[in-house]
């Protein structure tokens, strides 16, 4: 007997007693386990979201609306961006800050990853944060453009709405998201260690990740 007809017999040995006709909606599963570790306060989580994308090596800022466009305008200057990519939906207010000398591309069908590969930067918005594990999760939505143009460009500053986009959990996050929408789910920079376990990054995604916490 080789494996896999080791693992089939386990499978039928474990569904000998179901019904035939019987769905798996029909049987209901006790989904009563705990949705997060801790009680936190808005502020807690805030903060809590903060530490972990900092041990990813994501770099964090704080930031309230009236404060953002000078914020998001002087991450550009500082990482020297010439050419940024700009969802749709973006709010143009976010941008009003930038001067003529930043070329703006817009997320467009049909884009290749050599043109994107030509762009500097990404600014977006995010569709949830997860405090406990410091994830940020996209799902394509006005705000932050189809996945390819945060996976291609070199450096992704991504605006989080504190507290309403921050949850504690990746079950309160899960409950928040459309499963039907494409997900691209970011702990820090993308990186790897697979060689040799020396650190990589860059390798499937922006080398570099700054996250504005938005308060207010």
């Amino acid at each position: 007997m080789n494996s896999r007809d080791l693992v089939l017999g386990r499978i039928r040995r474990a569904l000998a007693d179901v019904p035939p006709g019987e769905r798996p909606e029909d049987v209901p599963v006790v989904r009563d386990y705990a949705q997060t570790h801790a009680t936190r306060t808005p502020v807690q989580r805030a903060d809590l979201l903060a530490e972990h994308l900092a041990d990813y090596r994501a770099t964090v800022h704080r930031s309230t609306p009236a404060d953002l466009p000078a914020l998001i305008a002087r991450l550009l200057a500082d990482r020297g961006t010439r050419r940024l990519v700009v969802p749709d939906g973006l709010p143009q207010r976010w941008l009003s800050a930038l001067d003529g000398s930043i070329e703006r591309v817009a997320d467009r069908p049909g884009q290749t990853a050599r043109e994107l590969d030509a762009v500097d930067s990404v600014l977006t918005g995010c569709a949830v944060a997860i405090a406990e594990t410091g994830t940020i999760v996209l799902d394509g939505s006005a705000d932050q453009g189809r996945r390819r143009i945060t996976l291609v460009p070199d450096h992704h500053i991504c605006v989080v709405r504190v507290p309403e986009q921050v949850v504690d959990s990746v079950p309160q996050g899960l409950a928040r998201l459309d499963p039907a929408r494409p997900q691209t789910w970011v702990s820090g920079p993308s990186a790897t260690s697979d060689i040799e376990l020396d650190r990589v990054e860059g390798v499937h995604g922006p080398r570099t990740l700054e996250v504005v916490l938005l308060a207010g």
